[in-house]
């Protein structure tokens, strides 16, 4: 019986999010068009991941161990993979939408002649036909496109589904992998994160982003309080970057980050399309904007129309005061 395989990313010990969210999608599909469903975790250990990942109802657990996996490169990682596809023979492979699996994707599917639908919003397997929804023209519209190839690629946005846990019994499969890294042409020589970064933006529950209206450095101790007292990761719209307020790693937009966080509060955000793009689905959207025109507010769920420097500050001390008990 052919399958569905869904690449799950993981980093520091931990499987992301986006890449659960896709399993359990592609849990629904395979059950609908009587597939099995397999996964496939790269990692030095990969066996500290699959306890978590037979918590979502995967047939088949592909374990490929090797230290190279703990360099951050794409190179044995398409490797690994492309043993695995040519091995296994799947319908379709899925993955969630990060920097690293457009390369990977790409790669894969030049190298297997798949059909490739990269950043969809949606997708569904009927049949022969594997049709998806990508957002373009800065997430304005949504293109229908499909594909019959034999094997199909797709990678799904962050926030698109939901991870929904279905506990089964997993058959853990080791996949043998003999990579010369001599043959490397790219080296890892340092991984660098910026010291802001203290709750991972793309994977974090709450977001408290930060725009224009936050003007000075003021404005920047309020969104740095409120997002202490929610547990929450900090972004910022391209303005706020670009005026040095936030460093560029915490962008959310077309050009920055996409975020699809259980809870979003847009502090002093206009609305403009380029920043939505980057944070529309995003469960439950808090705006606080003192023109009660801005654009934020078609997209929110909450608006709070006011001044962000008197909002915010008691905003942040009755949180702090409900979670004090």
């Amino acid at each position: 019986m052919s399958h569905i395989l869904v690449y799950i990313a993981a980093t520091d010990g931990k499987v992301k999010r986006s890449s659960l969210e896709v399993l359990s999608h592609c849990r629904k599909l395979a059950s609908e068009n009587g597939l099995k469903l397999t996964a496939a975790v790269l990692d030095a250990d990969p066996s500290r991941y699959t306890e978590t990942l037979s918590k979502y109802g995967p047939d088949t657990i592909f374990t490929v161990k090797h230290p190279v996996f703990g360099n951050h490169l794409n190179t044995p990682v398409i490797e690994a993979l492309s043993n695995i596809i040519s091995d296994s023979a799947p319908r379709l492979v899925a993955f969630a939408s990060t920097e690293s699996a457009k390369e990977v994707m790409g790669a894969l599917s030049a190298r297997h002649q798949a059909g490739a639908l990269p950043d969809v919003a949606s997708f569904t397997l009927n049949g022969d036909v594997v049709e998806a929804e990508r957002p373009v023209m800065s997430a304005k519209v949504l293109s229908l496109t499909s594909s019959s190839s034999p094997l199909v690629m797709v990678s799904v946005r962050s926030g698109s589904y939901d991870a929904t846990e279905q506990p089964g019994t997993a058959t853990v499969q080791e996949v043998a992998f003999d990579f010369d890294t001599a043959g490397l042409k790219n080296v890892l020589k340092e991984v660098l994160s910026s010291a802001g970064d203290k709750v991972d933006l793309s994977e974090a529950e709450v977001v408290v982003a930060a725009g224009r209206g936050i003007k000075d450095a003021d404005g920047v101790k309020l969104v740095e309080d409120l997002a202490d007292a929610l547990g929450a990761a900090i972004g910022a719209s391209r303005a706020v970057t670009e005026s040095g307020l936030f460093p560029a790693t915490l962008q959310i937009g077309q050009t920055g980050k996409v975020v699809s966080p259980q809870l979003y509060f847009a502090v002093g955000i206009s609305g403009a399309i380029q920043h939505v793009a980057g944070m529309a689905n995003s469960k439950v959207i808090v705006a606080i904007n003192k023109d009660p025109d801005a654009p934020i507010f078609q997209y929110a769920t909450y608006g709070l129309v006011g001044d962000l420097f008197k909002i915010l500050p008691l905003l942040t001390e009755q949180i702090r005061s409900v979670k004090a008990g």
